[in-house]
C-alpha cells in the first residue's frame, strides 16, 4: 500500500502534554475530565475545545499546541491552555499534576473515557491497556517527506535514551516504589505496538510494515502503532513519544527545543550527505534500559570520537554533547537562549528532587 506523507518545508513544532486531575487537598485522582472539557468547550464549534482533549481515563486530560515555529511559541500556547484547564479544575476543588505516573493512584479504580476508540482499546488489548494510568509528553517536528522521516528517525534513536533520561518523572506506580526512574516506560511498552521501532531502511519498509498489520486486521489505523519515535504521515512530522510528562512547562519546552534542534541538524546532514551511520540496535536498547532505570543519574554508552570504542558517559555530559552536535540548529530553532541551561540544570539534580517533582503541578 502507498502511504501519503504531508510535506513540511520547515521544522515546525507541536507539543502534547498529558496531565493528571487530582483533588487539591488530598492529591487523589479524580475522574472529572468529562465535565471539565465540556466547560472548556463551551463556545467552541461542536462544544469541543481545540486544544484540550480526552485521554484514556477521565482522571487525565491532554493539551496540545497548534503548529508553532519556535519552542517559545509552543510554550506560550501551552501556558494559555493550562491556565484555562487549571481555572476550570479549581472551580471543582481540583488541581493538575504533571508526571509520568501518579504516585499512589490505582488504574483499576479509574473510569474509562466514553469515546468509542478508548472502549475499543480496552476491549481489544485488555490488561495491558487497563494498566495505562500514565502521562507522557510528545513532540512533533515537521520534515519534508517520508524518506527523510525514516532517516531522521534512525539518527534520533541515538539521542532517544538521553531525552527519556532527562524527562524521567515516574519512580512510583500504584503506591509502589518501582526502583526505576521511568516506570511509565515499562508500563507503556506492554502494548503490542509500543516501544522501540523496528529497523527501517526506507519509506517502503514503513509502508510494508503498516500494510501487513492493516491488511491482516491486527490494527485498524496507523495511529495504533505507538513506537517511541514514529512518522506521522498526516501531520508530516516525526513524533518523539518517549518522554515522561515533566513537572513544568519550562522543562517540557526545553526538551521540545532539543528535539526540534536535533531533527533540523539531522536534516542538514542528510542534505549535505554527511549523516553518520545509525547507532547499533543493542546499544540503543541497553541505553534505553539505563535511562529507564537510572534517569538523570544514568551513565549512557557512547562511542569514543577518535577510536570508536564504547565507554560510559553521564547524562550531563551527553546533554552538553547534544548541544554541541546540534549547535547550528539551535540558533535556527530556539528563539530563547535559556533552554540549554534548563536541561543542564535538570541533569544536575539528584534523585530526591525528582521524586518531589512528581507532585508539583505543571
Amino acid at each position: 500500500m502507498t502511504i501519503h506523507f504531508t510535506p513540511n518545508a520547515r521544522p515546525t513544532i507541536g507539543v502534547e502534554m498529558e496531565l493528571h486531575l487530582v483533588d487539591a487537598v488530598t492529591g487523589d485522582l479524580v475522574s472529572a475530565s468529562n465535565e471539565i472539557l465540556a466547560d472548556m468547550g463551551a463556545g467552541h464549534p461542536g462544544g469541543e475545545h481545540p486544544k484540550a482533549k480526552h485521554e484514556l481515563f477521565q482522571s487525565t486530560v491532554e493539551i496540545i499546541t497548534g503548529v508553532c515555529e519556535t519552542p517559545a511559541e509552543a510554550g506560550d500556547d501551552l501556558r494559555t491552555t493550562i491556565a484555562e484547564l487549571r481555572n476550570s479544575a479549581a472551580r471543582r476543588g481540583l488541581t493538575l499534576v504533571s508526571a509520568g505516573t501518579h504516585p499512589f493512584g490505582l488504574a483499576r479504580e479509574q473510569t474509562v473515557s466514553p469515546q468509542q476508540r478508548y472502549l475499543d482499546l480496552i476491549d481489544d488489548l485488555q490488561w495491558p491497556a487497563r494498566r495505562l494510568l500514565i502521562c507522557g509528553m510528545h513532540v512533533h517536528v515537521g520534515v519534508p517527506d517520508g524518506a527523510s522521516a525514516i532517516r531522521i528517525m534512525g539518527e534520533l534513536m541515538r539521542h532517544h535514551p538521553l531525552l527519556l533520561a532527562l524527562s524521567s518523572s515516574s519512580p512510583y506506580f500504584e503506591s509502589e516504589d518501582s526502583g526505576l526512574a521511568s516506570a511509565r516506560t515499562k508500563v507503556f511498552e506492554g502494548l503490542p505496538t509500543a516501544g522501540l521501532p523496528p529497523t527501517l531502511t526506507n519509506w517502503a519498509d514503513f509502508e510494508t510494515f503498516m500494510s501487513t498489520l492493516l491488511e491482516s486486521g491486527c490494527i485498524s489505523s496507523i495511529r495504533e502503532v505507538w513506537w517511541d519515535i514514529r512518522p506521522h504521515p498526516d501531520f508530516g512530522t516525526v513524533e518523539l513519544r518517549m518522554c515522561d510528562a515533566t513537572p513544568t512547562v519550562r522543562e517540557t519546552i526545553a526538551l521540545a527545543a532539543l528535539a526540534q534542534t536535533l531533527v533540523e541538524w539531522t536534516k542538514r546532514r542528510i542534505d549535505d550527505d554527511s549523516l553518520p551511520p545509525p547507532p547499533r540496535d543493542w546499544t540503543i536498547r541497553e541505553n534505553r534500559w539505563l535511562a529507564v532505570r537510572y534517569g538523570i543519574d544514568a551513565d549512557l554508552i557512547v562511542e569514543h570520537t577518535e577510536t570508536g570504542q564504547p565507554h560510559r558517559r553521564p547524562v550531563r555530559g551527553c546533554t552538553a554533547g547534544a548541544f554541541h552536535v546540534a549547535g547550528s540548529g539551535a540558533q535556527f530553532c530556539a528563539s530563547r537562549s535559556e533552554w540549554p541551561a534548563n536541561l543542564l540544570g535538570r541533569a544536575d539534580r539528584g534523585p530526591a528532587p525528582r521524586v518531589a517533582g512528581c507532585t508539583r503541578s505543571g
